[in-house]
């Protein structure tokens, strides 16, 4: 890998609707929904200077929502989350989400008009693909000639067959614990089928997936038993999905719960998607560090989310629950596969830093934001408002008040809203606050692929010589270096100023073929600098600020 992307994960339905004043739970009539037409070349430049090399389009795809098109099967609005609906809920695999295009009957051209201006502006777009459940509806109206829908041909009298797509309860009616309706608006399933979430059982709870219905890969899950030969009826319907939209000129895949679909599947899948197109990149949402090797050398996949090992401790670091010394453990877990991970601070699913129920201040944020974006070569993500310290305060509907923003809402995200202007994209309606943190965001993701040490070099922590010599809980620091380039980075958690006696040790200068002696320092965050002395006998001083970062370039003085 000789560039490191950075996605910038955006919701079209969000990301540009100027709604100034939202009604909760309110429709599209009255909050209204941005357009895949208002992400316009102006958008996409703004979003390349950022530092953004790839765009992941969120919720693109057809799902189920409780607005009705006409020509468009309407849904049943009882297995609905919210108004818009979740964009995980798919109900045709083959059409765009109508609330996103401008004209509802030219939504597809729409779409590739998108990617084509996408592509014509130097970045490269990702899409979501949902493999492990559909709504409780699906009925695909735009498949090629020649596909069937899923769940056509099933036997519904039998819980599992490898030729069925659906999983299903003979003799059980759907009776899930929320309200169904009543008359002809009662949502009426019988057999019930299984839920998205692995629930065998026709009572899923509010707190289930129980607007979706789990796909039939060939396990079933009465005793674990695998039937993959012959090849089960799904696996070659999701592959027919996945080439659809590879042949849009689709760049990659960004595949939802991906750990809950057999990694037999994924090893099969991805080689023949990447026969058409072998640039494509799959990015797996996966859960589980025990499964990251299988589903890189197995399944196939470029990257993986590292949630549970990197995510959760830099979160636990900001918010004081944890020392700064454990991020050695998250590069160690990874050690070897680490050009595979996905890096993030925030995403959908997460709740912003800047809200209450995660850091309270984006600024905070600031050392997790390097430490994420620096550490490795792997590709690093961000979140639409995230750059701008997004709090997510309001409660928009379903999703309540909860630290996220959300995605089953008709809803306008406010400093996204000042942001894009009306289509001018600039920060003239911004605070002096998200303009500072606006630029700290720029100036790092920027220099992840101008600095060749971060997007193609090696790693050297340096905590185990420096556990007594500054505050280890509060302040992490390490070495990228690739060739002569070399950069010391240090991140401070702490609440105050940290004055540190930065130790190097001769088996760091061995490694990066680093003579000792006198340095010009650069700090690149910054721009200052200062000469030093780079030695294994003498420490280098430096005073750190609270909630900050230095990205420190070393040039040998000649």
């Amino acid at each position: 890998m000789t560039s490191k992307p950075i996605i910038y994960q955006l919701f079209p339905r969000l990301f540009t609707n100027s709604t100034a004043t939202c009604v909760p739970n309110g429709t599209i009539k009255e909050n209204g929904s941005g357009k895949m037409n208002d992400i316009d070349n102006n958008v996409l430049k703004k979003l390349k200077d950022l530092g953004t090399t790839h765009v992941w389009y969120t919720g693109v795809i057809r799902h189920a929502t409780k607005t009705k098109y006409r020509g468009i099967p309407s849904c049943n609005p009882h297995i609905v989350k919210g108004n818009a609906g979740s964009p995980y809920a798919i109900t045709d695999y083959y059409d765009i989400d109508p609330d996103i295009a401008t004209q509802v009957p030219k939504r597809m051209k729409e779409f590739e008009q998108l990617v084509a201006r996408t592509h014509e502006n130097g970045l490269k777009v990702i899409i979501d693909f949902v493999p492990n459940h559909v709504a409780r509806e699906y009925h695909s109206i735009a498949m090629p000639q020649g596909i069937s829908n899923l769940g056509e041909g099933d036997d519904i009298n039998t819980h599992f067959s490898p030729n069925n797509n659906f999983y299903y309860l003979p003799g059980e009616q759907f009776a899930p614990s929320i309200d169904l309706g009543q008359g002809k608006d009662f949502y009426y399933e019988k057999p019930a089928r299984a839920t998205g979430n692995d629930c065998f059982h026709p009572y899923p709870t509010a707190n289930d997936w129980y607007e979706t219905i789990k796909l039939n890969y060939g396990i079933d899950y009465r005793n674990g038993s695998k039937h993959f030969i012959p090849i089960p009826s799904t696996w070659h319907k999701m592959v027919d999905i996945l080439k659809f939209w590879a042949a849009k000129g689709v760049d990659g895949f960004r595949c939802d719960m991906a750990h809950m679909v057999p990694v037999e599947f994924w090893h099969r899948a991805i080689p023949q998607v990447k026969d058409l197109n072998p640039e494509i990149i799959f990015i797996a949402e996966l859960y589980d560090v025990g499964l990251y090797h299988d589903y890189i050398y197995n399944g196939h996949f470029d990257y993986l989310y590292d949630k549970v090992s990197l995510y959760d401790t830099l979160r636990a670091i900001t918010c004081g629950n944890a020392s700064a010394t454990a991020i050695t453990g998250c590069w160690q877990a990874v050690e070897g596969i680490s050009d595979h991970m996905l890096n993030f601070l925030e995403n959908h699913d997460e709740q912003r830093i800047a809200s209450a129920h995660y850091a309270g201040d984006a600024f905070r944020g600031l050392p997790a934001l390097v430490v994420s974006a620096t550490m490795s070569r792997a590709p690093f993500m961000i979140y639409q408002g995230q750059e701008l310290g997004e709090p997510a305060i309001e409660s928009e509907g379903y999703s309540g008040k909860d630290g996220r923003t959300t995605i089953f809402d008709y809803w306008s995200v406010d400093t996204l809203r000042r942001w894009y202007n009306n289509g001018k994209c600039d920060t003239s309606r911004l605070t002096k606050q998200e303009k500072t943190l606006r630029g700290y965001y720029k100036k790092v993701l920027r220099l992840c692929n101008k600095e060749q040490a971060i997007s193609q070099g090696g790693f050297f922590d340096l905590m185990y010589v420096n556990h007594e010599s500054m505050n280890s809980n509060k302040v992490y620091a390490y070495y990228r270096y690739h060739g002569e380039d070399r950069l010391l980075i240090i991140a401070n958690f702490n609440n105050r100023d940290e004055h540190i006696a930065l130790h190097t040790p001769q088996h760091a200068l061995d490694v990066m073929k680093m003579q000792a002696g006198n340095y010009i320092a650069t700090h690149l965050l910054t721009g200052q600098e200062h000469d030093c002395l780079i030695s294994a006998d003498i420490p280098l001083e430096l005073t750190i600020s609270s909630h900050n970062a230095m990205i420190i370039k070393l040039v040998k003085r000649k």
